[in-house]
């Protein structure tokens, strides 16, 4: 019996991936890392920003995502994300750009000063831990 199921990955500019022979899909989910196989329950969560590891018999690939929706029914598992990078395509130059952004952000006045320290902290939290996957 087959062990494997369908993926599909969606942002605004396209359908980013779409795997028939997924074996597992570990996803951020806000609860934690969720691990995901054939016949789970089906459920609907929201992501945060962290990588999504997707398992298949041509390997493993992992994607970092900043937000999302995650839905799996009739073996099928959805995620609708604004924002994914395929870790193998990060370099220094694409995660410096990301962090001078992220500081950007946190200088802005759309958010609370008090907000700002651990936006910034955050992401650079997870930028750092994405740059030591690249290995």
């Amino acid at each position: 019996m087959s062990e494997e199921f369908k993926v599909e990955i969606v942002n605004p500019e396209q359908s980013f991936l779409i795997k028939e022979d997924v074996t597992e899909v570990v996803v951020p989910a806000f609860e934690g890392e969720m691990g995901i196989l054939k016949d789970h329950i089906s459920i609907i969560s929201f992501l945060k920003p962290g990588l999504i590891k997707i398992f298949s018999k041509s390997g493993e690939e992992k994607y970092y995502i900043e937000d999302g929706i995650v839905e799996f029914k009739n073996n099928s598992l959805s995620v609708l994300t604004s924002s994914i990078f395929n870790i193998k395509d990060f370099d220094k130059s694409r995660i410096n750009e990301l962090l001078k952004e992220a500081e950007e952000i946190s200088k802005s006045n759309e958010i609370s000063r008090s907000k700002n320290r651990s936006f910034k902290d955050y992401k650079l939290i997870i930028f750092f831990m994405s740059f030591l996957t690249l290995s």
